[in-house]
């Protein structure tokens, strides 16, 4: 039979596979994290037909000749360039900008996805729509430590952020130097909070308190103090501020409220027409509260924000980077795993690493580039018609080889 038959059956199965590839990117188009593959062509073996010669003397030297044999598909290859993003205004939808991939747990197998849209299930954790559980660092009061293992990413409804007894109030003011003896300066109030969140009003009265100079040689100024003090049933509040003669706390003011220390570094006695303007700027503590809604960062940050008006860290998503993500295998539902010639994951945070950046409410739609998959089809299709003639063509020779009998 002739070389050139099978040459043709070569080139058929290979256009035929490019077609698939083709069709299949396209069938993608609008698959949320879809990366589009390319087929390459390589040639098979060539039959020597005459060996190369060295040139002799008074005689040139001969090039190899050759016959092909086909051409076979070298190999598939995936393209990560990034897609499209869409915005979707739901909060658990995710896209990553720049390389990397969300790390996922399914049917106990650790895999990696591009595709963001990811929801709630009954546990409350955030899963992919085939159950994949995403996977990244819970936060623990707050505080997400990323030197730990990965796990489960989950939000559950009624996430309780526990609360916070007060430490510290930082009092903001000028109490007035020019102030009569006697002054009372109350009703400084701010809200606090006890070990188990329940609310209790501090109430601060200060007095001034003007000491005569002492006796030795001039100038020796007077004693400028206002003395704490808090009226029944509000934490107990004492404590003495003292000023020197620039208006300046002195070493040696304390102001303490329910055993803690006061923040009083922002207070001064100037001369202000007797008016002092003090007042509990703010405080540390804060009830509980329960879990309302969620902001993703940049860094991958779940951002929760509660019931009682605050925001608090609630967990970190990770990524992970390979040396060589071509090498990855696709496992169907956007999924990937790992292979002997992708590397080992580098799981992190976003932003560190090389890894890109992550927002919410928004989606990575396919990179297929329709006017070059339609290209590639007419590509395909002439080839695969092109194949086809050499076959006819070599089967018209053998039907003229077959007539020489009659």
């Amino acid at each position: 039979m002739l070389r050139s038959l099978y040459a043709g059956i070569s080139g058929l199965r290979s256009h035929q596979t490019m077609m698939d590839v083709t069709g299949n990117n396209i069938a993608n188009v609008n698959t949320t994290g879809f990366k589009s593959s390319a087929t390459q062509f390589q040639d098979t073996l060539s039959q020597l037909v005459q060996a190369a010669g060295a040139p002799q003397d008074g005689q040139g030297g001969t090039n190899p000749a050759q016959v092909g044999l086909g051409v076979r598909v070298a190999g598939i290859a995936t393209s990560f360039t990034q897609g499209a993003a869409q915005l979707t205004g739901k909060s658990t939808d995710l896209m990553i900008s720049g390389d990397g991939f969300f790390v996922v747990q399914s049917g106990g197998e650790q895999m990696y996805s591009r595709a963001g849209a990811f929801n709630f299930d009954a546990t409350g954790k955030l899963v992919t729509p085939d159950g994949g559980v995403l996977q990244g660092w819970a936060a623990t009061n707050g505080v997400v430590d990323t030197n730990g293992a990965i796990g489960d990413i989950q939000l559950p409804v009624g996430t309780l952020m526990q609360p916070r007894e007060t430490g510290e109030i930082t009092y903001k003011g000028n109490l007035a130097a020019d102030a009569p003896d006697g002054t009372k300066l109350a009703d400084i109030k701010i809200p606090t909070y006890d070990a188990l969140g329940a609310m209790t009003e501090a109430v601060v009265t200060l007095t001034r308190v003007k000491t005569p100079a002492a006796a030795g040689p001039p100038p020796v100024p007077a004693v400028d103090e206002w003395r704490a003090t808090s009226p029944a049933g509000s934490p107990v509040a004492s404590g003495t501020l003292v000023f020197d003669g620039t208006g300046r706390l002195a070493a040696g003011s304390t102001l303490t409220v329910d055993g803690n220390p006061a923040d009083i570094t922002g207070l001064t006695g100037y001369a202000a027409d007797g008016v002092s303007t003090v007042k509990a700027s703010e405080q540390d503590g804060y009830e509980s509260g329960t879990l309302s809604s969620f902001t993703l960062g940049p860094d991958g940050t779940l951002t929760g924000t509660f019931s009682n008006g605050l925001k608090q860290s609630i967990g970190r998503v990770s990524m992970a980077t390979f040396a060589n993500p071509t090498g990855l295998e696709k496992a169907g539902s956007s999924l990937y795993r790992t292979t002997a010639n992708s590397g080992n994951p580098e799981v992190g945070t976003a932003g560190t690493g090389g890894r890109g950046t992550l927002t919410g409410g928004a989606l990575e739609m396919s990179n297929v580039d329709l006017s070059q998959e339609f290209t590639n089809l007419i590509v395909a299709q002439r080839g695969f018609q092109s194949n086809s003639r050499v076959i006819t063509t070599s089967d018209e020779l053998l039907q003229e080889l077959v007539n020489l009998k009659r």
